[in-house]
């Protein structure tokens, strides 16, 4: 491996290549990006993808299909056996977390974020390593890339197969870490859940530009949730692929015209203003790119309108429905009933698939090798 791919340099120009980019937004995010994922893997995209870069909820489906990944069966680049991603996200989806983790955290020795670390590993990982995910390096595997934000560096902290580490402190190659407290620490939003302390027992490589390559930061990073950093998960792909796909099942901040003079409901409600503006204008970015024809590819969200997409075909009769209630679903670890986890999928589904049909243009598809039809049906019962 050379140093640039090591330091996972960009090239001067995007190459030729689909990123994806799985969003924050707790258990909602977690179970939407599936929805998403179904109707990828359909139309033959999802194995044609070179990375999968995600943030907090998203870094949950993203490790719960790098650990799958393996014993998923492609034939024509089709999983037909893809219900065990929807299955291991289900079982994670039946249970709560986050409150059990922030009162053992209070009352008891050890951290919360290392509960919630032991919840992911006890339902999802089974002790599995940063190892277990995809060798990128081999044919059909995209690499998974899961993101942090360091505290100490305010830089993004990025967890792979082959290296975790920010620009500021330098790279472990090859890291011994648990996908569990990878994943934890991408999903450890503050106040709550946040920090996710992470020793670091390997050597890190003093890599150029690193100038915070000493102690205290090479021994220790004081981790927070992902999208703190960046919340959509664009950072590590952007600059790399020519096409973008974007799943975004962030909450928009609604309004508030009496809000809180306490300070912890008030910085509260300033964090979630602060998360707000720097969603908007990433996604804002983005779509100009798709504009300028910088980038090919599609933007989906939990709150886009299905009639912003102007299409001629509505098989899923999605123009009829309303899916707000399932983009008002708190952002929490914390178990949600079957049908809900049904009908986020069905929407993740459904407004995947509308983007994809209304931006992937033919000849794009022909460059990706795909071809996109109509969907003839929901995953699940019950449509959204």
């Amino acid at each position: 491996m050379s140093l640039d791919q090591f330091l996972d340099r960009p090239p001067a120009q995007p190459e030729d290549g689909i990123g994806l980019a799985l969003s924050g937004g707790g258990y909602r995010a977690m179970v939407f990006h599936v929805g998403a994922l179904i109707r990828l893997n359909e139309v033959a995209l999802l194995r044609k993808i070179k990375r999968i870069s995600s943030v907090s909820g998203g870094s949950i489906t993203a490790g719960v299909l790098g650990t799958s990944w393996n014993e998923l069966k492609f034939t024509n680049d089709v999983a037909s056996n893809f219900e065990i991603v929807v299955e291991r996200v289900r079982k994670m989806a039946d249970v709560t977390v986050d409150a059990g983790a922030i009162i053992g955290g209070i009352l008891l020795p050890g951290s919360i974020s290392e509960r919630v670390a032991n919840a992911y590993d006890k339902t999802l990982f089974k002790g599995a390593r940063l190892e277990a995910l995809p060798d990128d390096s081999q044919p059909g595997n995209p690499r998974f890339v899961i993101n942090a934000t360091n505290i100490q560096t305010a830089a993004l902290w990025r967890f792979s197969r082959n290296y975790m580490g920010d620009y500021r402190v330098g790279l472990v190659e090859q890291p011994d870490v648990s996908l569990a407290v990878a994943v934890a620490a991408s999903s450890a939003f503050p106040p709550v859940l946040s920090p996710s302390e992470l020793d670091i027992a390997q050597p890190v490589i003093n890599t150029p530009g690193a100038d915070l390559h000493k102690e205290p930061y090479i021994g220790t990073a004081v981790l927070s949730d992902g999208g703190v950093y960046d919340n959509l998960g664009l950072e590590t792909i952007v600059k790399r692929y020519t096409t973008l796909l974007v799943s975004d099942a962030g909450q928009k901040i609604a309004p508030e015209p009496d809000p809180h003079r306490d300070w912890a409901r008030h910085s509260l409600r300033v964090l979630d203003t602060v998360d707000n503006q720097v969603r908007s204008l990433r996604k804002r970015h983005l779509i100009d790119s798709y504009h300028r024809k910088d980038h090919t590819g599609t933007y989906w969200g939990i709150r886009t309108s299905f009639a912003d997409y102007q299409l001629a075909d509505d098989p899923l009769k999605c123009a009829t429905r309303n899916p707000v209630a399932l983009a008002e679903i708190p952002t929490r670890l914390e178990a949600m009933p079957r049908n809900v986890q049904d009908r986020l999928m069905n929407w993740g589904y459904a407004i995947c698939d509308a983007a994809l049909r209304a931006h992937l243009d033919a000849a794009l598809q022909t460059k990706l090798g795909v071809k996109i039809g109509l969907p003839t049906n929901f995953p699940f019962d019950g449509g959204y």
